[in-house]
């Protein structure tokens, strides 16, 4: 059983409050930190004085673990603060390190620390999404929340577009600096953003709140969060395999001129821009998260097999537009993190919404050395063994996430005013 709190706390009934800007403003932030390091990871440890290929590649996977596991511990911490200190001082203690240890990236001078402030970065970076979205999604009304998340992760999400720009016009450092800058600024804008009326409402019950371990205590919560997991591999299977090894596989594709992987981040991000409006759009015109989702899914899948199968020999602007094509088909981020909120109670939503997309994130250092062990098990990680191991990867994935997203209940309308025993 779930108990509702006695007296529902008033919602705002602007679409455009102040709330959803700077929920949607701080992810953009977000995004753009998070996709910075890959678009300036060369260049930057290049400055640094690694240059040798393989040190390059094996030094800038240490880095990206470092920030991964920032942001897995971030994800933990953030949530449980969220659910105990409120949802609005996660939103901006999140904005402050992350803006920080931006800015302090841009003045390394050795790897150590450039390792040690990934992982301050990553721990920041852990928790402007799940404030934002549970923050918008207890204030607006039920009817409109699909819309607001639908803003945030929409704005969000390109900010990776501006990383690419800034990072290729005015060096890694200048960028770093531009993030940390953009960050401090948008703390200006706090004025006039209030604490959630229901988590408010909560802290007069005596019921426990921000308890991490109470998602494992309990059979059937522990289900309903791990299904909210697997919903968001799939978008993570897309960027950090077929994506981030757009390079790897353009050349077992046979694509006739050379692939980067910044272009490839750029046109997938471009493309979640709109995937991130429509499924949210969609979410709401069908009155329907799970018939949304699986129509998502569904895309992703058809998009995965044309990325696989039908690019061989294309060129360089046909492989682009199906990273485009197949960024669409991933835009259900947001959605993925509203049905993790809308999913659980008020003493435990901001624990969930924080941990679900973090972990979900986190799924791709899982990913990576089954994607490795399928096509070593074929023969070679070269080559046609690669497009295997990217389709039994991706199907795999695919389809549990589609089970996932069935069997979860529906939470469109749902009533939010509720707690966790």
């Amino acid at each position: 059983m779930q108990p509702t709190v006695p007296t529902s706390p008033p919602k705002t009934a602007r679409l455009f409050s102040a709330i959803v800007v700077v929920a949607a403003l701080g992810y953009f932030v977000d995004i753009y930190d998070l996709i910075l390091f890959s678009i300036v990871r060369v260049k930057s440890l290049n400055d640094l004085g690694i240059t040798a290929k393989d040190a390059v590649t094996s030094e800038g996977l240490f880095l990206i673990n470092m920030q991964m596991g920032g942001m897995l511990l971030g994800g933990i911490l953030w949530g449980i603060l969220g659910d105990k200190r409120g949802r609005l001082s996660v939103l901006f203690g999140s904005i402050l390190i992350y803006s920080l240890a931006n800015i302090a990236n841009g003045f390394v001078q050795t790897l150590e620390q450039y390792a040690w402030l990934r992982l301050i970065a990553g721990i920041g970076l852990a928790g402007e999404l799940g404030a934002g979205i549970t923050l918008v999604s207890e204030t607006l009304p039920k009817e409109k929340r699909g819309y607001g998340t639908m803003i945030v992760a929409t704005v969000g999400v390109s900010g990776a577009m501006l990383a690419y720009w800034v990072g290729e016009r005015f060096g890694w450092r200048n960028a770093y600096f531009v993030g940390g800058g953009l960050g401090l600024a948008l703390l200006a804008l706090r004025v006039g953003v209030y604490e959630s009326g229901m988590f408010e409402q909560a802290k007069k019950s005596q019921v426990e709140r921000g308890n991490f371990f109470a998602l494992f205590t309990n059979g059937p919560r522990l289900v309903r969060y791990l299904k909210c997991l697997l919903i968001g591999v799939p978008l993570w299977f897309v960027v950090g395999i077929l994506i981030t090894l757009a390079p790897e596989f353009g050349e077992a594709l046979g694509i006739t001129g050379p692939v980067t992987a910044g272009l490839g981040v750029f046109w997938c991000y471009f493309g979640l821009v709109f995937g991130d409006f429509i499924s949210g759009s969609l979410s709401q015109l069908l009155r329907s998260r799970t018939r949304a989702l699986q129509l998502f899914l569904t895309f992703c899948a058809i998009m995965v097999g044309v990325y696989l199968f039908a690019l061989r020999g294309a060129s360089p602007t046909a492989f682009y537009t199906v990273c485009f094509v197949l960024g669409v088909s991933v835009g259900f981020w947001a959605l993925f993190v509203t049905v993790a909120a809308e999913q659980f109670g008020t003493n435990l939503r901001a624990t969930v919404a924080t941990t679900a997309p973090n972990f979900a994130r986190g799924s791709v250092v899982a990913l990576v050395p089954i994607f490795n062990g399928v096509a070593t098990a074929l023969g070679t990680t070269a080559g046609p063994n690669r497009i295997s191991s990217g389709a039994i990867v991706g199907g795999v994935s695919l389809l549990i996430a589609f089970w996932a997203v069935t069997t979860l209940p529906e939470t469109f309308g749902k009533d939010l005013d509720y707690v966790e025993e």
